[in-house]
C-alpha cells in the first residue's frame, strides 16, 4: 500500500473519493452528505477552510497499487473552532505545562457536528484501509511533533476500532428524533403524554400566528434572492452569538451549483419578505438541520422550523431520522431523545495522555448518566419508551 497528503482535494478525483466515501450515491443519496466530495470541495472552493481559516486541508488517501482504497478528511487545526467536541480546557491544560498545543490534526466534516464514517474505505476494505488511514495519522502526528489527533464524531464501529489500535475514545451526547412508522404529525402527537401534547400544539399555533406563512422549498425551487435571504439570516445568529460565521457567502452559491438535489429549507415569510429560514441536508435515511437565523424574532418560530417542520417532512418523505445538531436538552419536550456520540483522540506527551484517559472515563460515567437521567423526562407514554 502507498500512502499520500493532499492539501487539495484537486489532486483527487470525485469519483475516486465517492467511491469509498459514499458508494451508496450510485444508487440514491448518501449516507452521510458531509464527507461526500462535493461538500468538503464546496468548502475548499468557497475558501470556508484553507490558509488563514485555521482549517488547512491535509486528506489522507490510501492506495493498493494505483487504486484508491481509503481516505479521510483531515486538517492541520490552529484552534478548536467548528468542532462541537470541546477540547478548549486540554489546550488551556496542556500549555499551562510549557507545551504548545496548536496546530494539532483534525479528522472530521468541518463544522459539522454529524455522526459519520471519517475513515471512509472502499467496500471490501474495510479494516486493512482503516488500520492504514490510523496508523498514517498518527505517523504524521508524532514525525511532526503534533500535539494531538482528533478524530470526532465517529461511528460506533470507528471508535470500537480505534480503541484496538490504541486510541482514547470520548463520549457525548446529542438529541435526535426517531420515525417510528408514523403515518402523520398527529400520529406522532399520539404517542406522547398528554401534557406534552398540549404544549406541543400550543407551540405550533404561537409560531404559525406571527403574521405571515412557513414553506418549505427543496433546492431545485429555491432561487438566488432565497439564498441571498438566508446568507443574511446565517449572519444574524453569528452575530447574536458574538461569534464570527464559518462559511462564506461563496458556500452557500456552491452547494446550489452542486447539491441541491439534497438540500431542504424551511423559510418563514411576512409581509412580502423572508424573516427567518432552517437550512437541512438530506442523507439516505436522515434529515439533517445545519443551519437556523432570523431577521425578526417571533415567539417558537425556531421550534417550528427547526424542529416541527422537519418532523413533519420527515414522516412525509418516509425518513427514519431527524438530527437537529449538537447540544440542546430543550430538544427533549419536542421528542428528540438524547443518544451517545463518539470521537477518538491520540495524545504525543504520555503523561498528558494519561491525565486525558482518566478525565474521559470520568466524563464518559456522567454523559451516560445524564441521559440514563434525561429519559426519565422524555414527552412519550411510558409505554411507548421501551421502544427507544
Amino acid at each position: 500500500m502507498k500512502i499520500e497528503v493532499y492539501k487539495s482535494l484537486n489532486q483527487i478525483s470525485s469519483d475516486d473519493w465517492n467511491s469509498c466515501s459514499s458508494p451508496e450515491k450510485k444508487v440514491g443519496r448518501p449516507n452521510d452528505p458531509f464527507t461526500s466530495y462535493e461538500f468538503l470541495k464546496a468548502l475548499e472552493d468557497s475558501n470556508s477552510v484553507g490558509k488563514g481559516t485555521g482549517w488547512e486541508p491535509l486528506y489522507i488517501a490510501v492506495y493498493q497499487e494505483r487504486n484508491l482504497i481509503g481516505c479521510a478528511p483531515m486538517y492541520l487545526k490552529y484552534h478548536s473552532q467548528g468542532e462541537y467536541i470541546f477540547d478548549h480546557n486540554w489546550a488551556y491544560a496542556y500549555e499551562s505545562a510549557g507545551g504548545q498545543y496548536y496546530p494539532k490534526l483534525q479528522i472530521s466534516a468541518p463544522f459539522t457536528p454529524v455522526t459519520g464514517k471519517r475513515f471512509l474505505v472502499l467496500p471490501g476494505f474495510e479494516e486493512k484501509a482503516t488500520n492504514a488511514l490510523v496508523k498514517a495519522a498518527i505517523e504524521i502526528a508524532s514525525k511532526n511533533s503534533i500535539s494531538s489527533l482528533h478524530v470526532t464524531f465517529c461511528t460506533e464501529a470507528e471508535k470500537n476500532l480505534g480503541e484496538k489500535l490504541g486510541l482514547l475514545t470520548r463520549t457525548s451526547q446529542q438529541f435526535h428524533w426517531q420515525n417510528k412508522n408514523y403515518s402523520t404529525f398527529d400520529d406522532f402527537l399520539s404517542a406522547l403524554s398528554s401534557r406534552k401534547r398540549k404544549n406541543i400544539r400550543k407551540e405550533r399555533l404561537r409560531a404559525n400566528s406571527f403574521g405571515g406563512k412557513i414553506y418549505a422549498l427543496t433546492g431545485h425551487e429555491m432561487r438566488p434572492e432565497h439564498w441571498d435571504a438566508f446568507w443574511n439570516f446565517y449572519q444574524a445568529t453569528g452575530r447574536k452569538k458574538w461569534g464570527h460565521p464559518y462559511l462564506t457567502r461563496e458556500f452557500f452559491d456552491i452547494v446550489h451549483s452542486q447539491m441541491k438535489d439534497i438540500t431542504v429549507m424551511f423559510f418563514a415569510e411576512r409581509d412580502n419578505k423572508y424573516v427567518a429560514g432552517a437550512l437541512n441536508f438530506l442523507g439516505k435515511d436522515t434529515l439533517y438541520g445545519r443551519y437556523w437565523g432570523c431577521i425578526e424574532d417571533h415567539e417558537f418560530l425556531h421550534f417550528e422550523a427547526c424542529y416541527y417542520r422537519a418532523i413533519e417532512f420527515a414522516i412525509s418523505n418516509g425518513i427514519k431520522k431527524v438530527e437537529a445538531g449538537a447540544q440542546g436538552e430543550h430538544k427533549l419536550a419536542r421528542g428528540y431523545m438524547p443518544v451517545e456520540t463518539y470521537s477518538l483522540h491520540w495524545i504525543l506527551e504520555e503523561n498528558f495522555r494519561k491525565a486525558v484517559e482518566a478525565y474521559l472515563k470520568a466524563e464518559k460515567k456522567a454523559v451516560k448518566e445524564a441521559i440514563d437521567g434525561l429519559a426519565n423526562f422524555a414527552p412519550f407514554k411510558k409505554i411507548d419508551l421501551g421502544e427507544y
